[in-house]
Formats: C-alpha cells, structure tokens, sequence
C-alpha cells in the first residue's frame, strides 16, 4: 500500500469541481431568480494555505456562477473554467498553463461527469456523500460531504502528509 506520503510527496496540483464539492450541490435561487451558492470558509482556508505553499489549484465545473466568480476572486483562484463541456480537455488546458502534468494532479468530483478527469490523474478523490460511480473511482474518500469542509480535509491531508501544513504558531494563510 502507498502511504499518504509517498502519495503527497509528487502532488503539485489540485484541481475541483464545484457543485457537490465547493459547494453543497443544492441550487438555491434568490426572489429575482439569480442563484446563490454557499461556501464553507474551511475549504477557503485550505485552498489559500496551499497555494501560500506554492502550490497550483483549479477550477473545473460545467455550470457557471456568478457566485463562484466571486468566491475564486476573493480567495486568488486563478485557474477556474466555467461552462466546461469537456472537463479532461479543460484540465488538460489547465495543466498545460500550470506546467504540471497528471501523475502531479489530485482531482476531486463527486459525480459522473468528474470521472473522465478523476480516472486519469494521480490522485482522484470525492466527498463522502459523492454519487456511487465517483466513490468507486476515487483513491480516497473524504469524511465530509461536498460544501462542508471537504477540499479543506483533502488539503490538509496531503500537507500533513508532506509535512507542509501550516503552524499554529504561525500567522494564517488567510
């Protein structure tokens, strides 16, 4: 069995979905039919403690937005692809930006159409309460459902493993 590790050591990259794993997966929609996401502010810590590593983090999702703009813009997501058709062509396009290739990539999705990039990456990963066919090509299975701390738990298992994660006693990345 590969540890956690050997497997963090060749990680340079995380790449996600978002419905289902940013966010809950629900659609809420406000009184003037705009719609309405809810992120967990653990994932954003993560996410920025990775990248304060130097580290590379994306954005894949086939829907698009306006909240999720403004939630990548907040936390310096750089590399997000909304209305996605092909999320492997997308990744790969995003890879080739981040100079990484796949054996260096960790994708998390929690459904079907996350499966053509999960499949051919290093590390796949999906949320607890991901659908029956994500889990099954998944290496690892967060504890916490999509929208409730499951990038964050991802992250902070990878950094741990790599001896990265930061201090207490040092100042937040966020």
């Amino acid at each position: 069995m590969i540890s956690d590790r050997d497997i963090a050591g060749k990680i340079k990259c995380i790449l996600t979905d978002v419905d289902g794993v940013l966010s809950d997966g629900k659609l809420y929609y406000d009184s003037t039919g705009a719609e309405t996401k809810t992120f967990h502010v653990r994932d954003g810590y993560g996410i920025k403690a990775w990248m304060n590593a130097g580290l590379h983090f994306g954005i894949i999702t086939a829907r698009h937005s306006d909240a999720l703009t403004r939630r990548a813009k907040e936390l310096g997501i750089e590399h997000v692809v909304q209305s996605s058709s092909d999320k492997w062509q997308s990744a790969t396009e995003m890879m080739t930006s981040m100079n990484v290739t796949a054996d260096e990539v960790c994708y998390i999705g929690d459904d079907v159409p996350d499966i053509t990039v999960m499949r051919r990456v290093a590390l796949a990963a999906a949320p607890d309460d991901a659908s029956i066919d994500a889990r099954e090509a998944a290496h690892w299975i967060t504890r916490l459902p999509g929208g409730a701390g499951a990038v964050r738990e991802l992250i902070e298992r990878l950094m741990r493993a790599g001896n990265s994660w930061p201090s207490v006693s040092k100042d937040p990345p966020c």
